[in-house]
Order: C-alpha cells, then sequence, then structure tokens
C-alpha cells in the first residue's frame, strides 16, 4: 500500500537526463548575450546649430508657425488666442485638429518633405507643472501635433 524503503531493489530507478536542459539554458544564455547590446540605452536629442554670422541675419518668421503658450496663471493660448486652462485643453485640441484639418485641405506641406505642416512649439514659464505641460502636450500630440518642440522662458513679456 505504501512506500517501502527497504527491499531488493530489482525495481528500475528513475533518473532525470538534464542534457537537454542544459543545452536549452546554453542556448537561452547565448540568445540574451546577443540581445542585450542591442537594446537602445538613450534617446537622439536633435540640437540646432549655432549660426554662423550673426550680423546682418534677418531672419523672417514663417507664418505657419503655432505657438501654444502656457501662462503664469495656467492659461493656455494657441497664437495669443486664449484656449482654456492647463485643467480643459479640450477647447486647445479642437482647435489644432481644425487647423491641421485646413492644412490638409489646403495642401499646406513642411519645407523639404510631403507631410502636413503639424509642427508646434511649446513655451512654458520655469515655473509651470509638469504635469500642467504634459497635458498641454497630449493634447496636442492627440490633435495629431508632431513634431513639438519646447521653449521654456519667464514669460516676463
Amino acid at each position: 500500500m505504501g512506500m517501502s524503503t527497504g527491499g531488493s531493489g530489482d525495481g528500475a530507478v528513475p533518473t532525470i537526463n538534464v542534457t537537454p536542459l542544459i543545452d536549452v539554458l546554453l542556448v537561452l544564455l547565448i540568445i540574451f548575450m546577443v540581445i542585450t547590446p542591442l537594446k537602445p540605452s538613450r534617446f537622439e536629442a536633435k540640437v540646432p546649430a549655432e549660426p554662423k554670422d550673426e550680423v546682418n541675419v534677418n531672419v523672417k518668421p514663417n507664418p505657419l508657425t503655432l505657438v501654444v503658450a502656457i501662462a503664469n496663471d495656467g492659461s493656455v493660448s494657441l497664437n495669443n488666442e486664449r484656449l482654456g486652462d492647463v485643467t480643459d485643453t479640450s477647447k486647445l485640441k479642437d482647435r489644432l485638429t481644425e487647423v491641421f484639418k485646413t492644412r490638409e485641405e489646403g495642401g499646406v506641406l513642411r519645407e523639404g518633405t510631403n507631410e502636413v505642416e503639424k509642427t508646434i512649439f511649446l513655451k512654458s514659464p520655469k515655473s509651470a507643472k509638469y504635469g500642467d505641460v504634459v497635458k498641454v502636450i497630449d493634447a496636442a500630440k492627440g490633435a495629431g501635433a508632431s513634431p513639438i518642440g519646447l521653449q521654456v522662458d519667464d514669460l516676463s513679456n
């Protein structure tokens, strides 16, 4: 009925063959060793180059530039058009979606490409909360903005 510890020893003793398990372990080890160096360890940031000659530089502003500004009081504006505040970014998202749709219908393309111009610059004071800035970025991304440039200012004016 139960197990007997003594006896004649005529029964087969089960053993586990570990050779295939070691082979699988070595294959997994090699795979992980090959994959590890391919893991990205940082992201690329594009930094603008310094202008070579600042004397007599006459730069005309691009009329298609979209600047989303967060004021010190938390209000959000698009090119000086007030669109609510950071707690409710739906007006900003709707306005940006409308602008991008108009640009797509009008065939306004980014210079040197065949993509619709959807570049946005986000201007924020240093005192702004990180979460508030992220809410505005999410609204812009939700509207289809890409890329989004960040500018941190004191916004004294």
